[in-house]
């Protein structure tokens, strides 16, 4: 067992963003356990792995996330996942005394005028936001806690067609994994993004050949956040 006392547990150890974390940052203090080593869906696994841990942080990446259309088929799924789930790492948190912080989403904010700052009123554009923002509720309740609304995805850009007339604030998983050190101590909410801009925009730098679709029938026009706080904290 590590003696560092500031380990850190990644829950979804497996998970895109989880492997994404052990390459970009120094990992040594990070622990990452498979479902089968800790499962967030049973409190006494979740127990049992934090107290032979013994982490400072726990980092709550585990999610059900894409395809978006996932979560209007399989609605049990997503509530155990992100909201039962979400909820039983609140419990084990505040009984453990760890502080938690907890992945959601920049799509809990209404979508239609753009530049969410974090105490705007929230209205989850699909039921994946929804979802998400039903672990927030959990989260909130627990005073050593941190939330971040990201707006993120893979590199490169997995699609081969992106919305011209969405604009949001795609930011890489690389670049979220390296705001999480200087993040881990914060509390209350924090929107993490990249620059405003149409999803064309953001992915024709990584692709010139990538193809312009709308997106109107998808999303709302303008997702994006503010992110005020959030470099006033990186400066």
């Amino acid at each position: 067992m590590k003696k560092n006392i500031n380990k850190i547990v990644v829950s979804g150890g497996n998970g895109r963003f989880a492997k994404v974390l052990k390459k970009t940052i120094n990992s040594e203090n990070y622990y990452f356990p498979n479902k089968t080593k800790m499962n967030i869906l049973n409190l006494k696994s979740l127990e049992r792995y934090l107290k032979l841990v013994k982490p400072k942080y726990f980092l709550h990446v585990a999610a059900l996330s894409r395809p978006m259309s996932i979560h209007d088929r399989e609605v049990s799924k997503s509530i155990d996942i992100n909201i039962i789930g979400t909820c039983n790492v609140v419990k084990i948190c505040n009984k453990l005394k760890i502080k938690l912080i907890y992945f959601s989403t920049g799509y809990v904010y209404p979508g239609i005028k753009g530049n969410y700052k974090e105490e705007d009123s929230l209205n989850p554009i699909n039921k994946y936001a929804i979802s998400k923002l039903g672990g927030e509720c959990a989260v909130k309740m627990y005073d050593n806690s941190l939330i971040l609304r990201i707006i993120m995805c893979e590199k490169p850009f997995i699609h081969k067609s992106a919305f011209y007339d969405i604009k949001t604030n795609f930011i890489f998983q690389e670049d979220v994994a390296k705001m999480i050190p200087k993040l881990l101590n914060k509390k209350g909410i924090i929107n993490i993004g990249g620059k405003t801009q149409s999803v064309y925009n953001f992915a024709k730098k990584y692709n010139s050949k990538i193809k312009k679709i709308s997106g109107k029938k998808t999303f709302p026009p303008n997702p994006s956040i503010s992110l005020v706080k959030l470099k006033k904290i990186l400066n």
